[in-house]
């Protein structure tokens, strides 16, 4: 009987002998998934049932010659559908937090690399081959469980940089896991913010997110709690100007992680020291006092204090060295909520103002060039000609002469320029032309900045200074 049983299940066994009845009915166990928990099993019927309903729906549109939908409504606040997709993000979200490694688990990764590595003897750095690597995986296993085993596979190890004898840097390999948990510790974190689950965030969501950072990061755990709101508003805008650029209202979780804001950001977590000066101290947006700086700078240039600039007002900026055809064409390209008052001119708000300084102070980067470049196209053709290059250096040989320097050419100033970006189209510069030389946020300075145009000019000098201070420092 129980012979019979095994054939019609596929199975060829020899008949069952008492002392294997055990081995049949242990198989059967397995088979027939009792040995799952009713959460397990229901997970797994429901999975099954799901993926047959897919199948079945797929069949049919194949049949019928339907195009497939692209577009789902997103279910309202409130009913089942909506209910069901927080409750599946939620623990979906939990489940990928509890398989991180912890403070504590990379404490001891740490330490077991430390035990079982070898010091080079030339280098003196501290370095693993890949049969220590393994043992190191065997032993962090044991110690922190099967969560670390994803960090020890072959293609990891072949990663990164190895000596002739094939070992790698232990500190390398930890400062890669350190990154790795700590990118999907705030992917987890601005999921959980991210309402919608669309992949994006708002910027309520993004000020949420650093909200909830300021406590662990060493430099702004003292800031004052008046001003956390500005703050945060403040540091949100730079990831929005860069991770949002065609100004949807919404930035992609992963480009902000992938960016180089948030890195900048998590740079606070280090502790400052007290003698840095302050334009260390500033070169960081993210820094309290570059925050604090940029609120001062705002209110020192709104002299009627009504919160918006004109251009009157903005033509303090950077001690008035930046052009008036610039500042007017900044005006009219991304003033776009601006105060109005009944026969005024348009004013530039706050969160115009803060695209006006990250652009300056990103000249290099595409984002801000491009913001750039729309000031300078000044017939919105999307390229540059020679007329338009003489009528935007007029302001600029204008300022440089009233302060006492020499005589300037136009001609000579533009035949420069068109030698260094070298334009596919000989008589017209395209943005993407400015991108693809790497200079383009000289170009920009020499054009918008009296102050640009003197770096410029004597950039040998500058240089040559740079190189005396660098000797002067390695030799004290």
């Amino acid at each position: 009987m129980s012979s019979s049983v095994d054939e019609d299940e596929g199975y060829d066994e020899p008949p069952a002998m008492p002392s294997m009845l055990w081995v049949r009915n242990l198989r059967r166990y397995i088979r027939s998934d009792a040995s799952l928990g009713s959460e397990a099993r229901m997970e797994h019927e429901t999975r099954r049932i799901l993926l047959n309903m897919y199948k079945e729906k797929h069949r049919k549109s194949v049949e019928a010659g339907i195009i497939p939908s692209f577009y789902k409504k997103k279910p309202e606040d409130g009913s089942i559908s909506h209910t069901v997709q927080r409750l599946a993000k939620y623990r979906f979200l939990k489940k990928q937090s509890d398989i991180l490694l912890n403070a504590d688990d990379l404490d001891t990764l740490w330490l077991c690399l430390r035990e079982n590595c070898l010091v080079d003897e030339i280098t003196g750095s501290v370095k693993v081959n890949y049969e220590d690597f393994c043992q190191i995986a065997s032993l962090c296993t044991e110690q922190i469980g099967p969560k670390c085993r994803r960090f020890f596979s072959p293609s990891n190890f072949m990663k990164f940089e190895k000596d002739e004898s094939g070992r790698i840097a232990i500190l390398s390999f930890y400062l890669y896991v350190m990154r790795t948990v700590s990118l999907t510790q705030a992917r987890i974190d601005m999921s959980e913010l991210d309402e919608d689950s669309d992949g994006f965030l708002q910027p309520y969501e993004m000020e949420a997110y650093i909200r909830g950072l300021i406590p662990n990061l060493a430099q702004l755990c003292d800031m004052p709690a008046e001003f956390v709101q500005m703050y945060c508003h403040i540091a949100t805008h730079k990831f929005f100007f860069f991770c949002d650029p065609n100004r949807r209202g919404k930035a992609c979780i992963k480009k902000i992680l992938l960016s180089n804001c948030l890195q900048e950001l998590m740079e606070l977590h280090q502790e400052s020291e007290v003698e840095a000066a302050d334009t260390e101290q500033t070169e960081n947006w993210f820094s309290l006092a570059s925050t604090q700086r940029i609120c001062d700078m705002f209110i020192d240039l709104d002299k009627d204090a009504n919160g918006t600039l004109s251009e009157e007002e903005l033509q303090g900026y950077a001690d008035g060295t930046l052009t008036e055809i610039f500042i007017q064409r900044a005006f009219d390209e991304h003033v776009r909520h601006g105060k109005t008052v009944i026969g005024l001119a348009w004013e530039m708000d706050f969160e115009s103002f803060l695209d006006f300084v990250l652009a300056l102070e990103n000249k290099d980067t595409p984002e801000g060039l491009t913001y750039i470049f729309k000031c300078l196209d000044l017939q919105g053709k999307g390229y540059l000609t020679a007329a338009d290059i003489h009528i935007l250096f007029r302001d600029v040989r204008e300022k440089w002469i009233q302060v006492g320097n020499y005589e300037l050419c136009t001609e000579d100033v533009r035949d420069e320029i068109w030698d260094m970006v070298k334009p596919v189209d000989p008589l017209r510069i395209t943005l993407s032309d400015m991108l693809q030389c790497k200079q383009g946020g000289t170009i920009a300075s020499m054009l918008i900045d009296v102050r640009g145009f003197w770096a410029h000019d004597n950039r040998e000098n500058l240089l040559q200074e740079e190189g005396e201070s660098f000797d002067i420092d390695g030799a004290v």
